[in-house]
């Protein structure tokens, strides 16, 4: 035991001190006895605490903040049923390459196997999930585990770790100088590879030669904040792009070189096609929708990834930002990049997005009531600015947007990503603003995913964070109702799919926010206005058609 005379420093002031050092402004919390310390630590060390109600909020929430700031989030949860509420938003950071650290309180060491509260095995149930977890064993190991735990955050792709301190190890107080505290910038290398320079050059020669090229600018073109470097390239060689994840906004809606609607059209008719940052997964139909006759390129952080699911002709694995500026610089000066030679291959593109646009515009203005989803998210698109961050939570609500709302800057959406997790707005809503508290907040909702964390609408209230809120309100799980006709017949398609009529703009009110109610859809946009003027956080609910399904619905593969 250390004497009173030494500079002494307990387990949850050390984790501060290596929080302060990854550039951590804040934890995502709800309290319990387990986790205590680290507040006290946190409070010495500037770094704010921000509790919620619900820990799946506080594990969205470190997820969501990393996503904006570029920074590693963090959640910090106590033992047991405190962990395995979280285990929910670990698991969505995991497929989503976010990079953040869940610390969860555990029994103490010298109670280990005695079934002391709240003890579980979380390390077990957190490997699957994380690229790193780990108890803490001993005091003075706290700062520099925490340390090694963000470093392997960004190992590869980007994903979450997760730590477990026991409460005596927390707690315990021991002489600093005994202690290993990681400084700032000095415990972790450059993860940014700029990919293989023979890969480049062919890459490069590709896209010079190719007539019909396409590029999808996936996720990680903003996780690695390569919005300069793709903007560049598909001017330079003058190649169409689509966007998926949190890579929409890279271009702005109107650009010559932003596409959306006519992706399929692109992917079966291109000679070139180059996927950057996005897997071939469900939302890519595991590759099998790119035509067999192109060269495939695929571009991504992680190894694994490259070729997984499909056969491909070139692959680099290295940042976006940095692969793609070499490419356009290998091409450049080289018969204009090819670029001049696409330009029918634009408009023929051009031409398919306007079909596609004039085929659904009937609905984007319709005047029905109940509200088509389609006039709702077209609205919801016009309402935007460019300093707007819009946030999708829901299914086939969200399913809808996709396909319409445009995000006007990089970095302005954010969905869960491939988990597909419903309850993420809430949590989203508050680390975006907290993150940018200048931008405005925008989120969609369908009313079951707000109904999973609904609650942290007060927090909102509580930490004077306004947003516009969006619920799209038909009283039922709708992806799921869709499927279940389609399988079993009409007379089994509302089996455990059907909710009440509920007011959430009242709930809104009841909480202290703002609220309104829409039926008609003429009173959308002005609604949307009030919401925006409240300068209070909000929720219009909007009633829209049950019966309306969005077309990514219908054609999931699940439900044939």
């Amino acid at each position: 035991m250390p004497d009173d005379t030494q500079d002494v420093i307990s387990g949850g002031h050390l984790v501060a001190k290596a929080l302060k050092a990854e550039g951590v402004d804040r934890i995502y919390t709800l309290c319990g006895g387990h986790i205590i310390d680290i507040y006290d630590g946190c409070v010495d060390e500037g770094i704010e605490v921000v509790d919620v109600r619900h820990e799946q909020v506080a594990a969205h929430a470190a997820d969501g903040y990393a996503r904006i700031t570029g920074k590693p989030g963090c959640a910090v949860v106590t033992a047991g049923p405190g962990t395995t509420d979280a285990v929910t938003g670990v698991a969505n950071a995991f497929r989503a390459e976010s990079p953040m650290l869940l610390i969860g309180g555990q029994g103490a060491l010298t109670q280990h196997k005695m079934g002391s509260l709240q003890d579980l095995p979380h390390v077990d149930m957190m490997n699957p999930i994380t690229k790193f977890a780990a108890t803490v064993p001993d005091t003075a190991r706290a700062a520099d585990m925490v340390s090694m735990a963000f470093r392997e955050c960004y190992h590869g792709a980007p994903g979450p770790s997760f730590l477990e301190i026991p409460r005596d190890v927390l707690d315990a107080k021991v002489p600093a100088d005994k202690a290993r505290v990681p400084k700032t910038g000095a415990y972790r290398a450059s993860t940014r590879s700029p990919g293989d320079p023979e890969a480049v050059e062919k890459l490069a020669d590709l896209l010079v030669h190719a007539e019909k090229p396409a590029i999808l600018l996936g996720s990680q073109v903003w996780t690695t904040r390569a919005t300069e470097a793709a903007t560049e390239l598909v001017r330079a060689l003058n190649v169409p792009a689509y966007m998926n994840g949190a890579g929409r906004g890279t271009l702005p809606p109107g650009d010559p070189h932003h596409f959306q609607l006519s992706r399929r059209y692109a992917f079966s008719n291109a000679d070139v096609i180059v996927i950057v940052g996005t897997p071939f997964d469900f939302r890519m139909g595991y590759g099998k929708r790119l035509s067999p006759a192109a060269t495939v390129v695929q571009i991504d952080l992680d190894y694994r990834t490259v070729g997984k699911n499909r056969d491909i002709d070139l692959g680099i694995v290295g940042d976006a930002g940095l692969v793609l500026k070499a490419v356009t610089e290998a091409a450049s000066g080289r018969v204009n990049g090819g670029a001049s030679k696409r330009k029918e291959w634009l408009d023929e593109l051009r031409a398919a997005e306007q079909t596609a646009l004039e085929k659904r515009l009937p609905q984007l203005r319709s005047d029905a009531s109940p509200i088509h989803p389609y006039r709702l998210v077209s609205e919801i698109n016009d309402f935007l600015t460019e300093d707007s961050i819009y946030i999708g939570d829901g299914g086939d609500i969200v399913t809808f947007s996709g396909q319409v709302v445009q995000p006007k800057s990089p970095g302005h959406w954010m969905d869960p990503g491939p988990l597909g997790t419903l309850g993420v707005g809430v949590p989203f809503v508050l680390a975006a603003k907290q993150a940018r508290p200048d931008k405005e907040v925008v989120a969609l909702f369908g009313d079951g995913a707000f109904s999973l964390t609904g609650w942290d609408f007060e927090t909102l209230v509580r930490y004077d964070l306004p947003f516009v809120g969006i619920v799209g309100n038909n009283s039922s799980m709708n992806q799921i109702r869709y499927g279940q006709a389609a399988k079993y017949g009409k007379d089994r398609e509302r089996v455990g799919n059907t909710l009440g009529d509920v007011r959430y703009d009242e709930f809104a009110r009841m909480l202290g926010g703002y609220g309104e109610e829409v039926r008609d859809p003429a009173d959308i946009g002005p609604a949307l206005r009030r919401a925006r003027e409240s300068g209070k956080p909000s929720l219009i609910n909007v009633w829209v058609d049950p019966d309306a399904y969005a077309p990514g619905t219908m054609n999931q593969t699940m439900y044939k």
